[in-house]
């Protein structure tokens, strides 16, 4: 992400010295969350250079808790070293996201499974509220993309399993690499809420074989429409 060499630099050089001292790893978590949201929302893109002092600049924090940031990153696969480029986002190839969706289909198929057995009356009532509220939101596709998120929280959460959370976690940070989401495609917004609606309702059952097989079902869907997005001579 370029930055402009400007008195506004200056400006902002002079703004962070004056702010309170904080914590160097609250900073360095700040950094991290800074850039991981930049590129899951495309802000970086896949193939962008980072480089740590214009980083910096731009977060308005010393160089060494992007540093930090940025090994933690390169090491979650977000980053990568590209010949005569040096770091930069990572790109996916057509390989790796077949990888990538062969775990999300597990990872997911497991939460579903495990939030039909688990999950509290509470939570399923949740679940099939956040249905309802995608059917409201049918054509609204910026909030779509927000609410799946959303929605596949709640299931996350009423598996009740924190190891499956934190490699669910880590996956759904890598999908970021793949670009904007696909309910943003008025196609794709419409069949995910019946695939949504289905994964709901095994789960009100409590049927974990139902729930995991909707829930496998819904992110093979989901792979058949990137690929189609990303390598249309290969879909």
């Amino acid at each position: 992400m370029p930055v402009k060499k400007t008195r506004a630099t200056a400006t902002a050089r002079a703004q962070r010295a004056a702010q309170p001292a904080t914590p160097h790893g609250s900073r360095s978590e700040h950094a991290y969350r800074r850039l991981r949201d930049a590129i899951q929302t495309g802000e970086l893109k896949p193939g962008a250079r980072v480089m740590e002092i214009e980083l910096a600049e731009w977060l308005q924090m010393s160089r060494t808790p992007v540093r930090d940031a940025l090994r933690r990153l390169e090491a979650e696969g977000m980053l990568a070293h590209e010949p005569r480029s040096g770091l930069a986002v990572a790109r996916l190839d057509r390989q790796a996201l077949m990888e990538l969706y062969t775990m999300r289909e597990v990872l997911e198929g497991t939460a579903a499974a495990l939030c039909a057995r688990h999950a509290s009356d509470m939570e399923v009532l949740d679940i099939l509220e956040l249905v309802e509220a995608e059917r409201r939101l049918q054509g609204e596709f910026e909030e779509l993309a927000r609410h799946n998120r959303r929605f596949h929280e709640a299931i996350h959460r009423g598996a009740h399993n924190r190891y499956l959370a934190r490699s669910l976690y880590a996956v759904t940070d890598s999908m970021g690499l793949l670009g904007r989401s696909m309910m943003l495609l008025p196609n794709r917004a419409k069949t995910a809420l019946t695939e949504h609606a289905e994964i709901a309702r095994a789960i009100e059952k409590r049927d974990p074989v139902a729930a995991e097989a909707a829930a496998r079902k819904h992110v093979r869907s989901a792979q058949r429409e990137r690929v189609k997005q990303l390598f249309p001579a290969e879909g």
